[in-house]
């Protein structure tokens, strides 16, 4: 059938049921993209014969760079630097699992158009973070083409911390400045998500929504949609470890910005220029193929010139 909706993902379109009998999946494509569509979030074996070998060279790699005492199995490893951003840069490891060819694939599947990563987060620990949306941080127009994926660079045990979602929060309300009652242009925030988290709150209590968590298997990876509320869980034994992956995709023919300094209503948007790590290139904003130029801000009307537009306009 014709898709009268190009503007929503593939996976997230209300027409998903009848639309994935023309996208071409396998038996086992099909299984993922039915979870995705459901609950917001699937799980799949990495798809990478070297992952064993790519893991054990980025923990070598990256654990001097978290001053965290790895050698000694009693030491806390919370007590330094917990992630490191866009180690694809220097990393060649880390740039492979971010562009794996068969995962931008499966993601071009699955959204209806080609994807590409922009950023990478290395985990020694789990965040121990609150429950959020990554659509506050990094968005799109058309919205919700955007996804993560998280890989487990070894088997996650209960007390380190494990990563928790809510199956079908994805199709919660996305949180704007204007569905919360703030302006978020040009402002300053410590923290991209604070404002939005009584939101979050209300709504798991609303659908009275019950936290799932991921004991995931080493290489092991989770793919979620944009909007699923996801976080990290209180790690109880501080002496323990959980190495992962995130990746972040974008997808092409977008207009990409961050919501938590943008007010959508009033065409005050903070722009991204995200770079593919496939290839280095950079992706600007385009709408229906054409790029989208970073105009400034339109000059309010100053008091004079709007008395006379007033008084032209009365006459």
């Amino acid at each position: 059938m014709n898709n009268p909706f190009p503007g929503l993902p593939l996976i997230e379109s209300p027409l998903f049921p009848k639309l994935k009998a023309a996208m071409g999946l396998t038996a086992d494509e099909e299984h993922v993209a039915n979870n995705l569509h459901d609950k917001g979030y699937a799980v799949i074996d990495f798809p990478d014969a070297e992952l064993d070998a790519r893991i054990e060279r980025i923990k070598t790699h990256l654990s001097p760079r978290y001053g965290i005492n790895f050698e000694d199995p009693q030491s806390d490893k919370t007590n330094g630097e917990r992630r490191i951003q866009d180690a694809w840069q220097f990393d060649e490891d880390v740039r492979a699992v971010a562009a794996n060819r068969t995962m931008l694939d499966l993601l071009g599947k699955f959204y209806g158009r080609p994807a590409f990563p922009f950023q990478t987060l290395n985990f020694p620990v789990g965040t121990q973070q609150d429950g959020h949306s990554d659509c506050v941080h990094f968005s799109s127009l058309p919205e919700r083409f955007m996804c993560g994926v998280w890989v487990a660079l070894e088997d996650v045990r209960a007390d380190a911390g494990p990563l928790f979602y809510y199956p079908g929060s994805h199709r919660w309300p996305i949180m704007t400045n204007a569905l919360v009652g703030r302006r978020g242009y040009g402002s300053d925030l410590s923290s991209a998500q604070d404002p939005y988290g009584p939101a979050w709150k209300a709504l798991c209590e609303a659908y009275d929504a019950q936290a799932e968590t991921f004991l995931a298997r080493k290489g092991q990876a989770l793919i979620w949609c944009a909007n699923l509320l996801h976080g990290g869980s209180r790690q109880n034994d501080l002496t323990l470890t959980r190495w992962s992956q995130v990746t972040h995709y974008y997808f092409d023919d977008c207009i990409y910005y961050t919501p938590a300094f943008s007010d959508e209503a009033l065409g005050e948007l903070h722009l991204r220029n995200p770079m593919a790590i496939q290839d280095g290139l950079s992706r600007p904003c385009r709408h229906r193929g054409e790029i989208v130029p970073k105009t400034p801000r339109p000059q309010a009307i100053q008091p004079s010139r709007f008395s006379k537009l007033i008084k032209y306009l009365i006459k």
